[in-house]
């Protein structure tokens, strides 16, 4: 009698056990490191890029970039590395700050900014993005690591939450933390709510530095775009006594006629 062949039927996974498969695996690729983002960052390396920075960062003995290093990445170059990496645990992202490079720490705060603009990102995920700006903001320390990181984030956390920390920020006396107090407003403004800017503005009409002037006009000239007489009000008090480059960057969208008044306020104080 012939034997009758067996066919052993191998199971299928289950449609749910492929997805959560699926998803480790996902997750796995996601969750890419600081090592492998500066390896990556570090192909993008260019001779003639790096000369233009040099010309662009004052690096100079005294100068606000002394002792920082680059190693010449075009920032559009670095941006778009930056999307991939947007799901970086906060653990790597102060392994990038942490670097003595700057297109590294740029690198870190790119990803933390595009983290906080992804529509799918928690409040949870804000929270941890923003903690960590703050208690590292040791090594937010030039303009453009500032900007980066207070166009939105910064403001976009804070905007329903009590902003004290800004206020705080505006009294110290580290320059880069005082021009994130005001460019951390930019948010606000971009939803008609400039009253921080006015408030923050006021507190470093004395200040000293000339990049805290151009943080705090800036953010003035938008919030005149929001609140026109209120700007003209903070001019007609404050003018003639702002330091000069504050005063240039916060008339810049008036006509030629209030510039020139309000110029002319402050030549003759």
């Amino acid at each position: 009698m012939a034997k009758t062949a067996v066919v052993k039927k191998i199971a299928k996974p289950s449609k749910k056990k492929a997805l959560k498969a699926n998803a480790v695996k996902s997750s796995l690729q996601i969750k890419r490191t600081a090592k492998e983002f500066i390896e990556e960052l570090k192909t993008l390396q260019s001779d003639a890029e790096l000369e233009k920075i040099k010309g662009y960062f004052k690096t100079g003995k005294g100068e606000y970039s002394e002792g920082d290093q680059f190693i010449g990445v075009r920032m559009g170059s670095l941006f778009e590395l930056a999307k991939q990496y947007i799901d970086m645990p906060v653990s790597e992202l102060e392994k990038l700050l942490e670097s003595p490079i700057h297109e590294v720490r740029a690198g870190a705060v790119s990803i933390m900014d595009k983290a906080a603009r992804n529509k799918k990102v928690t409040e949870d995920r804000l929270k941890e993005l923003f903690d960590l700006y703050m208690r590292r903001h040791d090594r937010i320390n030039n303009w453009d690591l500032v900007d980066l990181g207070c166009l939105h984030m910064t403001g976009f956390y804070l905007f329903d939450k009590p902003r004290n920390i800004l206020y705080k920020l505006a009294k110290s006396k580290n320059i880069w933390e005082r021009r994130t107090a005001i460019v951390s407003t930019t948010y606000f403004i971009r939803n008609k709510d400039v009253d921080d800017t006015f408030k923050i503005a006021e507190l470093l009409i004395k200040d000293k530095e000339d990049l805290v002037h151009k943080g705090a006009g800036w953010m003035l000239r938008f919030a005149g775009d929001v609140d026109r007489k209120r700007l003209l009000n903070f001019l007609d008090k404050y003018a003639a006594t702002m330091p000069r480059t504050l005063l240039r960057y916060s008339i810049e969208k008036l006509d030629k006629k209030e510039r020139e008044y309000y110029m002319g306020l402050k030549k003759l104080s």
